[in-house]
């Protein structure tokens, strides 16, 4: 197991990861560290504990939000997707209605053609 020495308001905490995961730990703290330096600049020292927990509030907080803006887009992403479906099968359905009625114009003009061609020959005769 790795260890990393990040910083959180300016102390030290030495950290166990997973090997190969000491950047993202290190990116994690100084994320974490940002807002905990924002709720220190706008409330001033109100104690370690209180800054971490408030911390810990917003950036749940943060997590909640977009929750619920991928759950929003997993539903809309499915409701795309069942209309794309149902477009397609009405397309389908439609190409072979189509291909169905070219078969039964094309069966007549052949009908239409063979009775011209059939036509002069028996009224030589």
């Amino acid at each position: 197991m790795a260890q990393v020495t990040v910083t959180i308001d300016g102390k030290a905490y030495r950290m166990a990861c997973e090997e190969g995961q000491e950047d993202h730990l290190t990116d994690l703290a100084t994320r974490f560290d940002r807002y905990v330096l924002h709720l220190k600049s706008q409330f001033g020292e109100i104690g370690d504990l209180r800054l971490t927990v408030m911390a810990g509030i917003m950036i749940t907080d943060e997590v909640a939000e977009l929750t619920r803006r991928v759950s929003s887009l997993e539903a809309e992403l499915e409701s795309l997707t069942s209309n794309r479906d149902t477009t397609m099968a009405a397309n389908a359905r439609a190409e072979e209605t189509l291909a169905s009625v070219i078969d039964e114009v094309t069966t007549r003009i052949q009908g239409i053609t063979e009775k011209l061609l059939v036509r002069p020959s028996t009224e030589q005769g």
